[in-house]
């Protein structure tokens, strides 16, 4: 009876874990997006290709945002008011923009987003680094800079040759996550 009893429970376990599994692929599967072909005619920028001239109107009225061409390495993220991974996103990217000082990698936060619905947001979750605005859309700057997939929210680092290191989907759940797809 002992022996029934174990095989009994190993045989449980073995479809408990082939069925999560299976139910996590499936999930996503279904949940993740598809890529999308750019709009015809625009031209989506590729790992290791340099930035495309990009510059972003500031949230806060003050100067353009320039993000093209050699400087400090730049880190941008893309994100929105109604995005809850990003309202949960933001406190860690401000604490990670916080440790970089004036001369780490430089936050750059836009918001695929009207600029009330941004400020509103930002007046509940403030952030020190600079953010900007711009109108979501098919030709967006986040789908120029390879998010074809539509998410929010989508991150991208610029090395400091002015050149597209590598785009990350999804948010980072600690300072840890960043600094770790920063460095790598």
């Amino acid at each position: 009876m002992k022996r029934e009893a174990v095989l009994t429970w190993t045989a449980i376990i073995a479809l408990g874990a082939i069925s999560a599994g299976l139910g996590w692929w499936l999930g996503q599967r279904t949940l993740t997006p598809a890529e999308q072909p750019p709009p015809p005619g625009l031209v989506v920028v590729k790992p290791g290709e340099a930035m495309p001239p990009l510059a972003f109107t500031a949230l806060d009225g003050g100067p353009v945002i320039p993000v093209s061409g050699p400087g400090r390495p730049r880190l941008i993220n893309y994100w929105a008011s109604w995005c809850g991974p990003c309202r949960k996103e933001m406190p860690v990217l401000d604490a990670y923009a916080a440790e970089q000082g004036g001369n780490g990698v430089q936050v750059i936060g836009v918001a695929l987003d009207s600029a009330d619905e941004a400020r509103a947001f930002l007046r509940e979750v403030p952030v020190v680094f600079r953010l900007a605005v711009e109108a979501p859309g098919p030709g967006d700057s986040s789908v120029r800079l390879g998010n074809a997939r539509g998410i929010l929210p989508y991150t991208v680092l610029v090395d400091a040759r002015g050149r597209l290191a590598k785009t990350h989907y999804g948010a980072f759940p600690d300072v840890e996550a960043v600094r770790a797809w920063v460095r790598d």
